[in-house]
């Protein structure tokens, strides 16, 4: 579906705008892939990787409404993958996280709507499901942005929806990275925060491919959630360096002990390997989300269910670990 289209990622010099780059480049043959981000040193780093003649650089601010018009002129699909992330950042910055978190999400939408981009897809995460940080707090009310905005759309095409998901294995700034850091330096001692703490992993080839499989299988109005294995974090260190001592520093602030991705409190569709949650509003157009444009077949789940790190019924060992973080691990 991707063949002659248009395509903007904002973010997109990042860990997931990469990785997509990479695959839509190998799958598919786009007009354009416009990289839409703030840091021109990570755009020229791309560019000597990425230097196809479908390859388009732009430099820009997703909280600059009049540049991210422009960009997206002309444009398919948009993946909105710009955010700030780091939590402590976020908690010392609070308002820089709420001009692009939020401002920023709302800018991406009415760009859209006045240049009738065909689908959007907001990634979210794991952390705006009962958020106890501001960057989730922040995520949530993009979410909420971005569900809403398919009200918004009047008699255009545009479709919005999100896809959340946990841990991205070696993505910038995640654990593996920083233990294999340690590593590299002589450390013989890994910190763990808590000896009981989970966390749902995915790689980024898998986290791509699953958002690329959910630009055709939605609506709008989805927040889509892979079902993901879980490990406990003690189990991945032990992984990474069998022979380190575990030192347990405690739960920072902003920290859970374990993910949720869907509360007991929200109502979602259960398919072979996802999740829809379901919107909190009605829209102006029919969707009956229990079947999806791929006609893939789910099933409305019972209320009060929830999906978290801990109640998961599926584990990676320490095996199945190495496998999916290999190219990280043999780096």
């Amino acid at each position: 579906m991707f063949n002659n289209k248009n395509i903007l990622i904002t973010g997109g010099t990042g860990s997931f705008g990469k990785k997509y780059t990479e695959i839509l480049l190998k799958k598919f043959k786009p007009n354009k892939i416009i990289i839409y981000s703030r840091d021109e040193l990570k755009q020229y780093e791309m560019a000597q990787k990425f230097n196809d003649k479908c390859m388009r650089y732009f430099i820009g601010d997703i909280r600059d409404k009049d540049r991210l018009k422009k960009a997206t002129e002309e444009v398919d699909f948009i993946i909105h993958a710009a955010a700030l992330k780091q939590v402590p950042a976020a908690e010392y910055n609070p308002m820089e996280a709420i001009k692009t978190n939020i401002h920023g999400a709302q800018n991406v939408i009415e760009c859209a709507i006045e240049n009738e981009v065909e689908k959007v897809i907001a990634l979210s995460t794991d952390k705006a499901s009962a958020p106890i940080n501001l960057y989730g707090a922040t995520k949530l009310a993009s979410d909420k942005l971005f569900i809403a905005a398919n009200n918004m759309v009047g008699k255009r095409k545009t479709r919005f929806s999100v896809v959340r998901y946990g841990n991205v294995i070696g993505s910038r700034g995640s654990v593996v990275p920083f233990f294999m850091k340690l590593i590299k330096e002589g450390k013989k001692t890994l910190p763990i925060t808590h000896p009981d703490m989970t966390r749902f992993l995915i790689t980024l080839k898998e986290g791509v491919e699953f958002v690329l499989t959910n630009f055709a299988r939605m609506q709008g109005g989805e927040i889509f959630v892979p079902k993901i294995p879980s490990m406990k974090m003690v189990d991945l260190a032990k992984a990474i360096c069998p022979d380190c001592r575990l030192e347990f520093i405690g739960i920072r602030p902003g920290e859970k002990l374990h993910e949720v991705m869907i509360t007991r409190d929200d109502r979602c569709v259960e398919f072979d390997d996802h999740y829809v949650i379901l919107p909190t509003i009605n829209f102006n157009f029919n969707a009956d989300y229990t079947t999806n444009k791929l006609n893939e077949q789910g099933k409305i789940k019972e209320l009060g269910f929830e999906y978290s790190s801990d109640k998961n019924d599926w584990w990676l060992d320490k095996e199945e670990f190495r496998k999916k973080a290999k190219e990280f691990l043999n780096d």
